[in-house]
């Protein structure tokens, strides 16, 4: 049997192919009874490739899934996949709920036993990153979508969908760059077992120093365990503790370099020679180093809808064999003064 175009869907109601394809990927000018009828059409014919919302329950049904996450407003980073997420559900009659939880575990917390019942059809998991608090996430039922994990939480171990921005490929590309540029003495700083993705950006990190076989002195990286609101205080602590300065720092986020940036700019008299910084998550937010340093970035809205978009496979899919899928993201090198 030769294979179910949007053409044959077309032809067989009689329509145009540009209307199928607008009901196919919701967009406008498509009345919900035309889109029903090209959806039980594409059933019947047999096409392959359904949208989500054409296996979905009818778009007049409302649902809701919960959106689990730590200090959501720490970041606009964090706000701009948030609000992407909420404003896609929204496309398909889905309810966005807020579950906030704190960023470190006490042993008065618990989870909101709404998360435990039926009226909860999928949970999104975003900027939770300590293991008690992840843990209890992990065991709660029903389909589960986690944007980045923590490295003793792997995707093997995870009872649900992972995405991740893909960090070890960009760092040691990053890292490579500094290297052209003639840099040999490169130090790592961040907190390599708060994330997965900043573990693999150390990784990516190392990988390059060891083709370009290039010490890594322990004594230029900072990768200890650091409490998330004690960053200031560990990377002064840290930079103070240097007798010798290396001429670059791999840092595992903006927010990392901007830190160190501060202190750079504060204490002048400690740098024996200039030293050039990177980042990762390219974000506006911290203007002491936007646009001053080689960055990465993932579109916050971009990455907000593939959250949404796979919460909805998920939902309709739950036998579906797990998934891990890496964001690429792309380099920003600095502008030029």
């Amino acid at each position: 049997m030769e294979k179910v175009t949007m053409k044959d869907i077309a032809d067989a109601l009689n329509i145009s192919r540009v209307t199928v394809s607008k009901a196919f990927n919701n967009q406008a000018g498509v009345s919900d009874s035309l889109r029903e009828m090209i959806f039980d059409k594409a059933k019947e014919l047999g096409y392959a490739k359904l949208p989500f919302q054409a296996v979905s329950t009818p778009t007049y049904t409302e649902h809701t899934v919960a959106l689990i996450v730590s200090r959501p407003d720490s970041a606009s980073f964090w706000t701009g996949i948030i609000h992407r997420m909420a404003q896609e559900l929204s496309e398909y009659n889905i309810n966005l709920m807020y579950i906030y939880v704190p960023s470190s575990y006490t042993k008065d917390f618990s989870l909101p036993s709404i998360l435990s019942k039926d009226s909860v059809e999928g949970i999104a998991v975003v900027n939770v990153y300590d293991p008690v608090i992840l843990g209890m996430v992990n065991e709660l039922p029903g389909p589960k979508v986690f944007l980045d994990t923590i490295p003793t939480l792997t995707d093997r171990k995870l009872d649900g969908d992972l995405i991740l921005i893909e960090g070890y490929r960009t760092e040691a590309e990053i890292t490579e760059l500094l290297i052209l540029d003639g840099h040999k003495d490169i130090g790592f700083i961040g907190d390599i077992n708060y994330a997965q993705t900043n573990k693999e950006r150390y990784l990516g990190y190392r990988d390059s120093m060891d083709r370009y076989k290039l010490a890594i002195r322990p004594e230029y990286c900072l990768i200890k365990s650091i409490d998330v609101f004690s960053y200031a205080r560990e990377i002064n602590l840290f930079l103070d503790s240097l007798s010798e300065w290396p001429t670059a720092f791999v840092c595992a986020s903006d927010y990392v370099a901007s830190f160190v940036q501060k202190y750079m700019d504060e204490n002048p008299q400690r740098l024996p020679h200039p030293v050039t910084l990177t980042g990762f998550d390219d974000t506006d937010e911290y203007t002491n180093v936007h646009g001053r340093i080689i960055t990465a970035n993932v579109s916050t809205g971009l990455l907000g809808k593939r959250m949404a978009l796979q919460l909805l496979f998920r939902t309709n899919h739950p036998d579906a064999p797990q998934e891990l899928t890496f964001i690429k993201p792309y380099i920003i090198r600095a502008r030029e003064n």
